[in-house]
């Protein structure tokens, strides 16, 4: 049977109601897709949330305004000295016998060549291009120094307690975890009072990755298990706790947990293309630095091995990170270095 046709009246109507349709349905979409969008990004900070290192309700305690850590850590560094802390005995009693055997153990690492940075494009300019570099023979903690470590050199030297040892102390639970919250400056105080230095840049990316170029200490693939980092923890852990993640020469804890100061200041591999900038100190104020340190305060210095903050790719081996020596955080450490004289050198 044969239909009636349709007149053009009719047509017109029908083709405005499947675009009338047609609206609605991509308005639904949209919609849709916005409020996913929305219950994503509330999960995501649900997440953040749970990663954090401290309770959200107590965030006012813990958001400052730019620049106001610095001056706290000055004037911790300028009248902490005196502050009330532990007695020697008390310091040493914070660790068994053992266990201090086991956080001052060293490692040597023998004299010859290693590859330096990195050739990836992906990789931040400052990190390439990779490069042969000669070390000596040296030794290198095998921890990150430990609060138990530093609390001695804080009660031996009536030494400033970092700013977030509450009373000039922490909690014994926490005295395998590496020490935070210390400068450049208390790096290096540290380091001479045990007969020891920081490492140069190359003595800590060696150790870390050994001489066949490895992007992480175990090798050349991202494994979680390895590590303390991206807020997976939320905050330190004790430098014991990842021996899977050692390197080839058995140095521990040299990706994640805490970023660590070396000796060097931060400045451009040979061949280079970084920008000139990168490595230039800012935010100065010139009549604020005062005294010896002047000079030094007005360049950055380098640290490596990312932290438990940091992403993945910080923690890459031969990642450089930097910081003003001055400046102390809760996710920077740091570990000595020694030379080893040689028969020859002898």
């Amino acid at each position: 049977m044969k239909r009636p046709a349709i007149s053009e009246q009719e047509k017109q109507r029908r083709k405005r109601w499947l675009m009338s349709t047609l609206v609605v349905c991509i308005t639904i979409a949209m919609i849709g897709g916005s409020l996913h969008v929305m219950e994503l990004g509330s999960m995501r900070m649900d997440e953040m949330r749970g990663k954090a290192g401290y309770d959200v309700e107590d965030m006012h305690d813990h958001i400052r305004a730019a620049g106001e850590e610095i001056y706290l850590q000055e004037a911790n560094e300028r009248y902490g000295a005196g502050t009330m802390t532990y007695t020697p005995g008390e310091a040493k009693a914070l660790l068994r016998d053992g266990q201090w055997q086991d956080v001052l153990q060293m490692v040597s690492i023998p004299a010859g060549v290693f590859t330096m940075g990195s050739d990836d494009p992906r990789t931040n300019e400052e990190n390439r291009p990779a490069h042969k570099v000669r070390t000596h023979a040296y030794r290198i903690d095998k921890f990150p120094v430990t609060k138990a470590q530093y609390a001695q050199f804080v009660a031996a030297k009536k030494y400033r307690p970092p700013l977030n040892w509450k009373n000039g102390r922490f909690s014994e639970a926490l005295a395998l975890r590496p020490v935070t919250m210390v400068s450049w400056y208390n790096a290096r105080d540290y380091c001479t009072w045990v007969g020891k230095r920081l490492p140069t840049e190359a003595e800590w990316e060696k150790a870390a990755r050994g001489t066949d170029a490895r992007r992480w200490p175990w090798g050349d693939l991202m494994n979680p298990n390895n590590l303390n980092t991206y807020y997976k923890v939320g905050r330190t852990t004790s430098v014991m706790k990842y021996p899977q993640g050692a390197s080839p020469y058995g140095v521990m804890d040299m990706a994640g947990n805490v970023q660590e100061w070396v000796a060097d200041q931060f400045a451009p591999y040979p061949g280079t293309f970084a920008r000139g900038q990168i490595f230039q100190a800012k935010g100065i104020d010139p009549d604020y630095h005062r005294g010896s340190d002047e000079k030094e305060r007005l360049v950055y210095f380098v640290m490596r091995g990312g932290s438990w903050k940091s992403d993945p790719f910080s923690t890459y081996t031969y990642h450089r990170n930097f910081s003003l020596p001055n400046y102390a955080s809760d996710f920077f450490g740091f570990r000595c270095a020694a030379d080893i004289a040689t028969d020859k050198e002898k």
